[in-house]
């Protein structure tokens, strides 16, 4: 008999080696809620929650009046990536975070991330960002607002936007009423 998986809140502490060690990105982002995917005692993949960087995100998802409710689910990592381990995580995550909410996330197609894990989670898929620059830090990465170099900027790859709608279901409903962005069919590779 395999070992069994749970889903629990862990520490930021606990999410920096799979998010600067393992995810491509290697920069920790806002995290206001954790969860870890742990197999038996061990902890094999976390997932992390937390205010999107754009506060336009936050009234452009479902307006002025919602805007508090967004979170972004900004890192999803696993150290052996198996089957529905992803899918697994971020399902159980979804469930222990306080609600109502509104979620958003990207697959980036720079990565070949299609996003098959919200896909498998239910979210809606409601469109694809357009590719554009950014302003670069000194390293020649990505920079945080206004502290990069305007003259030097490095290209931004286009990201499929996927979006969860929690709580009950009158808070569903009103959300799903209130999305700015049209509910399309799910990208496939």
């Amino acid at each position: 008999m395999g070992l069994v998986y749970h889903v629990k809140p862990i520490s930021y502490e606990q999410t920096k080696p799979y998010i600067l060690g393992i995810h491509y990105a290697q920069r920790m982002p806002n995290v206001m809620h954790a969860f870890g995917l742990f197999e038996g005692a061990e902890l094999v993949g976390i997932v992390t929650y937390g205010m999107p960087a754009s506060p336009w995100l936050c009234k452009g998802i479902c307006g002025e009046q919602h805007r508090k409710e967004v979170l972004e689910l900004n890192r999803l990592c696993l150290k052996n990536n198996k089957p529905n381990e992803a899918s697994r995580l971020v399902a159980a995550s979804l469930k222990q975070l306080p609600q109502p909410r509104i979620v958003v996330s990207y697959a980036d197609t720079a990565h070949k991330h299609t996003g098959y894990v919200y896909q498998a989670c239910n979210f809606l898929f409601t469109g694809t960002t357009k590719p554009r620059t950014d302003m670069a830090a000194k390293d020649g990465k990505h920079s945080r607002h206004h502290t990069g170099d305007r003259g030097n900027r490095v290209a931004r790859s286009a990201k499929h936007r996927y979006v969860i709608f929690l709580g009950n279901k009158r808070n569903r409903k009103e959300y799903r009423a209130a999305l700015n962005y049209p509910v399309l069919p799910y990208p496939k590779n």
